[in-house]
């Protein structure tokens, strides 16, 4: 008659129930910060604890819009670029975000051609990342040199509530701020690929290990993070 008694490998393959379970999947996720390097764990950090600020700020925004008494100001209005005589809603701030997601493009496909080795695509498509970025900060500065001529001030707003200036320059400057200080650090690491720095081992700052194009997709992870965050200010800053 056979043996119905579970070997050890049945019983280790068998499911576990209550704690045992959880302690089993937390701790199968430890492979992933063991294989992650430094660089990329750093940076996944940095990006949960902007994501709080980010979350902060947008949740003030939300908070004072509904609980002032003064009317907020019409986005459509406000943002309104008049071009060959017709008044066009929201015109700058549709490219701007454009600009923005097309640069996520870009960002992509230079990560891809770093794991492939391949230093003169990688490097012009950072360039041109980094274009996009440049092009989209521009823009928020002429939007910017626009509402301060309107009078709009962080401490008023001529247009309705008051709130609505300091809001408007902290959210979107310091959401600018990332944008540039990114369009810096790409303009840095897309030289040091052009040169073959990761092909030579040369050191310095970002080239640490012979043929490791990682610090790309590092930037790619910031760079994905600044426009997503800007989806989120596109749809409660312009679009509420």
């Amino acid at each position: 008659m056979p043996d119905s008694t579970p070997t050890h490998a049945q019983a280790a393959m068998a499911p576990q129930a209550g704690w045992q379970s959880l302690v089993a999947d937390w701790s199968s996720d430890q492979r992933a910060f063991k294989s992650a390097s430094w660089g990329k764990a750093m940076m996944w950090i940095f990006l949960l604890s902007d994501t709080f600020i980010f979350g902060c700020f947008l949740l003030a925004y939300m908070t004072v819009r509904m609980s002032t008494t003064v009317p907020w100001p019409n986005p459509s209005e406000v943002f309104a670029l008049e071009i060959a005589g017709t008044n066009l809603p929201l015109i700058l701030i549709a490219i701007m975000t454009f600009v923005l997601i097309s640069s996520s493009g870009t960002m992509a496909m230079a990560v891809n051609y770093g794991y492939r080795r391949d230093r003169v695509k990688t490097a012009v498509l950072m360039l041109v990342t980094a274009a996009f970025g440049a092009t989209f900060v521009g823009m928020q500065a002429f939007e910017w040199s626009k509402l301060i001529h309107e009078g709009v001030r962080p401490w008023e707003n001529p247009l309705g509530a008051p709130q609505f200036g300091a809001a408007f320059f902290m959210i979107t400057g310091f959401h600018g701020t990332h944008v540039t200080i990114g369009v810096i650090f790409l303009l840095i690491i897309a030289r040091k690929v052009w040169r073959g720095d990761f092909d030579q081992e040369r050191r310095g700052f970002f080239t640490s290990r012979k043929g490791r194009y990682e610090v790309v997709e590092i930037m790619g992870l910031y760079w994905h993070f600044v426009d997503l965050v800007w989806v989120f200010i596109f749809a409660l800053f312009y679009l509420w």
